[in-house]
């Protein structure tokens, strides 16, 4: 079916409902992306997740939107328990708590610059990338912890703060995760990738601060033009992947116990409530934790190499979170839902929870400015931080972009360039990258993105979030 789009405004469309939708969608984009998308069948995601029982608000889609497994990449959903709402991990995604952490620095640009090879060259071997293993650190205990308490078995093992777990998303652990219901195999695959990047889009980047736009939101992030960040972004590796895929089936014979007729059987879910939902939520937050404890192992590992590279200790680094956030995630939050305080399960599946300023849930630091929102962009032009609005909670369940959004398919990418050709093209810019082999170059390039700022335009003319600062890369790890 095609589906008609209707313009509210400069950067808001809706999907009316028709056919089984149970709700209207809703796009952010700006007419120059809509242009593309008319026929885009992630059109189509989004009103089939329109159709799926108990759903509220909209179905949404942010600027960065495409194609994805079941939910686009890009889409927010969230559904009432009360009016037979769904639990699905198409609205999660295989990456599950995939998402970005970043640490702001005492170092400045210039000192980095001046050894850029040398510093790229000890975080490729502190962080390993790619479909590697590394070594289970024997301070973090046993992997049940992990699952268990997420980001605070680093603090236990001495190797980050507790003044951090402010700085995380649901202070870096989903107390719903029941670590029972991780598999043997799941365990065995992420037991062995803990503290590495992996593939794909993931990445590792020394970055620079390249442009404030709003000068007391910055100095409360930490944010200094010319300073030295640190940007982490991955997940829950092989360990959520197994947990999403063994799930799925039993999710969509839920489905089908349930009656509930699916447009797309990548949309299997069960009812919130059901003995499956329950199972899935529960194995989903083990895996979640095990995605805070990675990113932050990461991060751990990358500012000592980064210490030691620049002949410096790490206080000297003077490394600080800024923030932890996850872009692939399905949790129950409260939301006003016609006019009234609703407990919803709010699926993000490439999307950024960005709550807005008051709210209970931010770090007291934060909560009168509102929730950083860490928009990462491609590794050759610039990412971007904001800070969450209170239009975000009026219209998106507390949420926003999560980074760019492809533009090129992955087999597109490497037929469109090469390896030395993106390699050239970076260090015309004073970008060096190391990364674990060729495919990941040319899949990764920059032309194969959305430009962020586009996408990053579109968020902050809608409100739902206000831009505070422009990051450029100097140094980046891809796996």
């Amino acid at each position: 079916m095609k589906y008609k789009l209707e313009a509210i405004d400069a950067v808001r469309w809706r999907i009316p409902m028709q056919g089984a939708m149970r709700v209207e969608g809703r796009v952010f984009a700006d007419a120059a992306m809509m242009t593309s998308l008319h026929d885009d069948p992630c059109i189509a995601q989004v009103a089939n997740v329109a159709t799926l029982p108990g759903i509220v608000g909209a179905a949404l889609a942010m600027p960065d939107f495409h194609w994805g497994y079941g939910f686009p990449i890009g889409g927010v959903a969230a559904f009432d328990p009360e009016r037979g709402g769904v639990v699905s991990p198409g609205g999660v995604g295989y990456d599950i708590n995939c998402g970005v952490r970043l640490h702001t620095t005492a170092l400045e640009a210039d000192a980095v610059d001046a050894a850029r090879g040398r510093i790229a060259d000890a975080l490729q071997l502190a962080v390993p990338a790619g479909t590697v293993t590394a070594k289970r650190d024997p301070r973090l205990g046993d992997l049940d912890a992990m699952l268990a308490e997420g980001a605070r078995t680093l603090v236990n093992a001495g190797l980050a703060d507790e003044d951090d777990l402010g700085s995380i998303e649901e202070g870096g652990c989903l107390r719903l995760a029941e670590p029972s219901l991780v598999s043997d195999r799941a365990r065995e695959r992420g037991g062995q990738q803990l503290g590495t990047l992996g593939g794909g889009n993931h990445f590792l980047e020394v970055d620079r601060v390249a442009e404030i736009y709003d000068e007391a939101l910055a100095e409360r992030f930490g944010l200094r033009l010319g300073a030295v960040t640190l940007l982490v972004h991955s997940g829950s590796r092989g360990l959520g992947h197994a947990v999403c895929e063994e799930l799925l089936a039993v999710m969509l014979r839920a489905s089908k116990s349930a009656g509930i007729e699916l447009p797309d059987k990548q949309l299997a879910c069960a009812p919130l409530g059901s003995p499956e939902a329950d199972r899935y939520l529960r194995a989903m937050a083990a895996a979640a934790n095990f995605a805070f404890v990675n990113r932050a192992l990461i991060a751990h590992k990358a500012l000592g190499a980064l210490a030691k590279s620049t002949d410096r200790s790490r206080d000297a680094v003077g490394a600080s979170l800024l923030y932890d956030v996850c872009h692939n995630i399905a949790k129950f939050e409260e939301h006003i839902v016609d006019g009234a305080l609703r407990r919803v399960c709010v699926h993000r599946k490439g999307a950024t929870r960005a709550f807005g300023p008051g709210h209970a849930l931010l770090p007291e630091r934060y909560r009168d400015v509102g929730q950083p929102v860490i928009i990462p962009g491609d590794m050759g032009r610039y990412s971007y931080v904001m800070a969450g609005l209170q239009g975000a909670m009026d219209e998106t369940f507390g949420s926003a972009c999560h980074g760019a959004g492809r533009l090129l398919a992955r087999a597109a990418a490497k037929k469109a360039s090469t390896g030395a050709a993106v390699l050239k093209a970076l260090n015309a810019k004073g970008i060096t990258l190391r990364a674990a082999s060729v495919n990941a170059i040319v899949e990764e390039m920059p032309e194969a993105y959305k430009d962020v700022a586009d996408v990053v335009d579109v968020v902050a003319r809608a409100g739902l979030a206000r831009r505070v600062a422009r990051l450029e890369p100097m140094i980046v790890v891809k796996g």
